[in-house]
């Protein structure tokens, strides 16, 4: 596993959501020349009842740089610690990104509404605004999202994975199922601005807006805002393009019998991205030490949904925001998620799954101490990623 030290990094924030860990050292206050690398390939290394699947990571303590990987246990192959991989939802910060951008330059407004963006989109039932900032911060009161084949076993999954929607079609399948068999259109799960939950839709929603106002894709406002000037060359917008660059991190999904089953190459919708540990740390960096957003829109993109009384809305939905003395209250805020430490500090950032992988990127609030990783798998959050968690940032608040 290699270690190097690279220029020193800007102030900034992220976080992570993660089931409770045993208590590890924090790397930060151990090791205040660097991460502990015995300590990082002792985490990563690959342990009975682990996944079958390989990982990459990449962690980073006062500007020194340790990667890590384990080799695939399916193929055998070796896997690169720079290797690619499918980001799931840690895409919808880019989305985010984009978006208060677009806001910065007064092109959209956070507390303009999805009726004013996209006229006719939703049904009758949704007779209150519903905002682009509650969009964001997963406040809308939106139905989950509806996507991809219903009703299939892991089997049909496996054979559907190639299968692309246009984010017209989730908007469609999502609002107005099935309108040949007179089923009913979708309402409210609840008035906006009034609780949390988290959900994809708002994002799909996010994107078909980024598309009205800029008149571009979601791939070419990504690309020419955030990729190209923070010259992040191994990730990309895929647009459903099923194939994977190389050197990748093999994704697996377990069949009907319970084999592991590449997934790797797959479909998606036009959110859907690919990335390596490298390119999503300089993301992260320059998302929060301000090189992509004006302190303004930095703000937002920090902020957790109150009440008029200013207390954290409550949280819709078993498992979500679990750590720390507001357990049960909002911790999505515009793109990004705050979970506290047992030491106090909060850490910022966002989890993000894809059939067959399973990732994150997290931070302290000042830079010092980061961790961006993938596990080819999946099924839920791997305990090789809540090792690595653990050694990091040390243990999350109970």
């Amino acid at each position: 596993m290699a270690v190097s030290k690279p220029t020193t990094l800007a102030l900034g924030l992220a976080a992570l959501l993660l089931a409770a860990v045993p208590a590890a050292p924090a790397l930060g206050r151990t090791s205040p020349a660097g991460p502990d690398p015995a300590a990082l390939d002792a985490a990563i290394a690959a342990r009975a009842g682990d996944p079958a699947a390989g990982a990459v990571a990449r962690v980073t303590v006062d500007g020194v740089v340790w990667r890590g990987s384990t080799g695939d246990p399916v193929s055998g192959r070796p896997v690169a610690p720079n290797a690619a991989f499918r980001i799931g939802s840690i895409n919808k910060t880019f989305v985010a990104a984009v978006l208060l951008q677009l806001a910065a330059e007064q092109r959209i407004s956070l507390d303009g509404t999805v009726q004013q963006y996209l006229p006719g989109t939703l049904p009758a039932g949704f007779t209150l605004p519903i905002t682009v900032r509650q969009l964001l911060d997963h406040t809308s009161g939106l139905p989950q999202a509806v996507e991809g084949p219903e009703g299939v076993d892991r089997d049909g999954l496996i054979a559907q994975r190639f299968a692309t929607e246009t984010l017209d079609q989730v908007i469609q399948r999502t609002l107005r199922p099935h309108p040949e068999d007179g089923l009913p259109e979708a309402v409210p799960a609840f008035d906006p601005g009034t609780a949390q939950e988290y959900n994809n839709f708002n994002y799909r929603l996010a994107g078909r807006i980024i598309e009205q106002v800029t008149g571009n894709t979601i791939r070419e406002e990504v690309t020419a805002r955030i990729l190209r000037p923070l010259g992040l060359r191994h990730t990309e917008v895929t647009e459903g393009r099923p194939s994977m660059p190389e050197p990748h991190l093999a994704g697996y999904f377990p069949d009907n019998a319970g084999t592991p089953t590449d997934v790797s190459e797959q479909g998606g919708n036009p959110e859907s991205m690919v990335s390596t540990p490298a390119d999503l740390d300089r993301f992260l960096r320059a998302l929060l030490d301000g090189e992509l957003l004006p302190p303004r829109q930095l703000q937002d993109l920090l902020t957790l949904p109150r009440d008029a009384s200013g207390r954290l809305l409550p949280v819709r939905g078993a498992g979500e925001c679990r750590f720390g003395p507001d357990k049960g209250l909002a911790c999505y805020s515009a793109g990004l998620m705050a979970i506290p430490l047992r030491d106090g500090t909060v850490v910022w950032g966002k989890t993000g799954h894809d059939l067959g992988y399973s990732d994150g990127l997290f931070t302290t609030p000042d830079l010092r101490r980061r961790l961006v990783y993938s596990i080819g798998t999946g099924d839920g959050t791997p305990a090789p990623a809540l090792r690595l968690a653990a050694t990091a940032f040390g243990p999350f608040a109970p």
